[in-house]
């Protein structure tokens, strides 16, 4: 992440339209796939400064909520919740010794030179029946100079992701993209920055009426078509769990075929 654009990223993330929306998008996932006995650990991979963690928190059940973050700079050294966030690299070398129940990966895959790699080891650190919850930015055909500014690697489709999840052993259970109306402005984004020069800039917090309206215009739109299909959207949201083994199907594709 650009420097500038990180030390400003607990204010936009407390008060900017697009952070506020997607909390709710996620929230609301979660409250759909929620387990029957509640949620108990909880991942956030790529926590940042833990600013996610109250909410994670207030889900039923929650008994811990910890992070691992590799960006030391964006991890603040007397924040509420540094005691509980790993700051390390998230791969093979980071074994908490314990497995959750829930981990989730907000906007972090695009990130990662080897996402599958990351994603395998998130899976690995999830209990049996735990749930995996990750946002990605959608369609390279929205790619701005935002993403530049963002270090990201990639943009995913629904194809894309499912090609990622299979290589990294994810069952998906829900993929769907959200932010369908904010893929018009993208699409204008690049048109206009493929036509006028110009440098990524971090973005900027609205002013006040204007943020509070697109932040009503995305709720407004996750409640008429949270559950249908769009097929676009700048965001991309899949939730699902560990792949069962082949042996485990065989062997109960076999108890079936004996009944």
């Amino acid at each position: 992440m650009d420097a500038d654009y990180g030390a400003r990223y607990r204010e936009l993330f407390q008060r900017h339209w697009w952070w506020r929306a997607r909390e709710r998008v996620i929230l609301d996932a979660l409250c759909a796939h929620q387990p029957a006995a509640g949620w108990r650990d909880v991942l956030d991979v790529g926590c940042g400064d833990g600013l996610f963690f109250d909410e994670l928190a207030r889900l039923p059940g929650v008994r811990s909520v910890e992070g691992v973050e590799p960006a030391a700079d964006l991890v603040s050294p007397d924040g509420p919740h540094r005691g509980r966030i790993h700051v390390a690299p998230f791969d093979a070398s980071f074994e908490p010794g314990r497995r959750y129940s829930l981990i989730v990966m907000l906007d972090v895959l695009e990130h990662l030179p080897d996402p599958a790699a990351s994603l395998r080891h998130a899976l690995s650190l999830l209990e049996p029946d735990g749930v995996f919850l990750a946002t990605v930015p959608a369609f390279m055909s929205l790619w701005t100079r935002h993403d530049d500014l963002n270090h990201h690697y990639t943009r995913y489709d629904k194809a894309s992701f499912a090609r990622l999840a299979a290589e990294a052993g994810l069952r998906l259970d829900d993929v769907r993209y959200f932010f369908h109306w904010t893929a018009v402005g993208k699409l204008a984004t690049r048109l206009k920055e493929a036509l006028v020069p110009g440098e990524p800039a971090s973005p900027a917090l609205p002013p006040a009426p204007l943020n509070r309206a697109l932040y009503a215009a995305s709720r407004l739109e996750q409640r008429l078509l949270g559950e249908v299909p769009v097929p676009f959207g700048s965001s991309l949201l899949a939730v699902g769990g560990r792949r069962r083994a082949a042996t485990d199907d065989s062997l109960n594709g076999s108890s079936t075929a004996a009944r």
